[in-house]
């Protein structure tokens, strides 16, 4: 396939203007990969869109369905992109199958101009439905990569549609205003279809609501007074409170995942409905998702890495992110001194987490990585300036094993030290522990 290095020359700016899934669909519909008698749910948003995709996903395979799911980007192997049932596809099948489907890929790539090409969020889409309908999947919960109105996981003949919190981000390709990025995201709800939301800003409801109206589309909110409530931390996760599900565990950490989890239950319960299994209203059911909210398993939000020092690490590029990340830290009771290391990339309010993160942490060390040609850093002198006056101890380490070893200086053996990073650097800090997530 000659799809992978096309994309190296390919157009960058607006996603209306770059991004085209047609390839995809042309590709799905020569392969016959979606199939009529699957349940496609489809997740996107601005903040915790993957664990709620793993949230629903997990519960769906308590109530007794096969599920496929696909997320991006992955912290070690692409192969985590796409799983069934929380299991990575193997190595060997992932090759097969990208054989088996290279000539129609190639036949639809030599039908584009430049600066069309083939996206390899599509390839994987691909791979991964063909993949589910050998394993016998019924249902297949999807992540969007960025927006969802051009994404191509947003092509399948989703039912369901969830988006959690959506903010400023990926202004150059998304647009400039929530209302403009709020209409990027509203594209993955179709026709007949369901939508459901975690509370938004109001310009965000209104852009979602007129989608949903357009198509024929159900829409709901999630009223705040409707959501999960937060009880307190545990050992592996939290505590929460969800109506008829009552006091429950979540094996995640972070106030933010309630609202996740919530939406999720909403979802999955959504999804099972058009399935045949455990009725809704059975204890039965109940007992199902309450299973599936402690057994779930996303690496990489608020991962303990290690102790002695104690070692965190999050998926953090937003403002939100930061006080989230914060205030678990404190509702866990850390022990300080804290030291963070912050790698914000240069599309996202680096100077704002600067200004969150700073003040909190005892030493401020920013860094950076070049693991994804798609996710650059401010360069060293800006984002040293960004940060001064935040923190009276702020550096700069080339890389993340230079500033683990500034870190740990920092800490001491007692103190904790927080890695609050874009999902590369977070991937990165997995293979530095020698981490693998073939089943999650």
């Amino acid at each position: 396939m000659r799809s992978l290095r096309r994309l190296g020359n390919a157009q960058r700016g607006p996603d209306e203007v770059s991004r085209n899934p047609a390839p995809t669909i042309a590709l799905l519909r020569a392969t016959g990969l979606v199939r009529p008698t699957i349940e496609y749910g489809v997740v996107t948003g601005s903040k915790g869109k993957g664990s709620t995709t793993a949230i629903t996903a997990k519960l769906l395979e308590h109530l007794g369905h096969k599920v496929g799911m696909i997320t991006s980007p992955h912290l070690v192997s692409f192969r985590e992109r796409i799983r069934v049932n929380g299991r990575a596809i193997p190595e060997a099948d992932f090759i097969r199958i990208t054989s088996e489907l290279a000539p129609e890929i190639d036949a639809i790539e030599a039908t584009l101009v430049a600066p069309q090409y083939f996206s390899p969020q599509g390839i994987f889409l691909a791979i991964g439905l063909k993949w589910f309908a050998e394993q016998g999947v019924n249902a297949v919960v999807l992540e969007v990569g960025r927006g969802g109105r051009y994404d191509d996981m947003a092509v399948v003949p989703n039912r369901l549609a969830l988006i959690t919190p959506i903010m400023l981000e990926h202004t150059q390709q998304l647009g400039s205003t929530l209302e403009r990025i709020a209409w990027h995201k509203a594209g993955i709800i179709k026709a007949n279809s369901y939508a459901y939301s975690v509370p938004q800003a109001t310009e965000v409801l209104e852009v979602l609501q007129r989608e949903a109206d357009s198509v024929g589309a159900e829409f709901t909110w999630i009223a705040p007074m409707d959501m999960g409530h937060y009880l307190g931390p545990t050992e592996n996760g939290l505590r929460m409170r969800l109506g008829r599900y009552g006091d429950v565990e979540l094996s995640l950490m972070g106030r933010y995942q309630v609202e996740n989890a919530t939406l999720a239950v909403i979802g999955a319960g959504n999804m099972h409905g058009r399935l045949q299994g455990i009725p809704h209203g059975s204890p039965e059911y109940v007992e199902a998702i309450r299973a599936g909210l402690a057994d779930v398993r996303w690496p990489g939000r608020l991962h303990k890495l290690q102790d002695s020092p104690a070692i965190y690490v999050d998926g953090v590029t937003t403002i939100i992110a930061a006080r989230s990340v914060l205030q678990t830290l404190d509702d866990i009771r850390y022990s300080p001194p804290l030291i963070t290391i912050a790698a914000t990339p240069v599309d996202r309010d680096y100077a704002g987490v600067y200004r969150v993160l700073g003040p909190a942490s005892d030493a401020l060390i920013l860094t950076e990585n070049n693991i994804s040609p798609n996710v650059r850093f401010p360069e060293p002198d800006v984002a040293l300036a960004a940060a001064r006056g935040t923190n009276e101890d702020v550096s700069y380490a080339p890389n993340l094993s230079a500033a683990l070893d500034m870190a740990k200086a920092k800490a001491g053996p007692d103190g904790t030290i927080l890695i609050a990073a874009a999902q590369p650097v977070v991937g990165e800090a997995m293979q530095l522990w020698g981490l693998s997530f073939e089943q999650i």
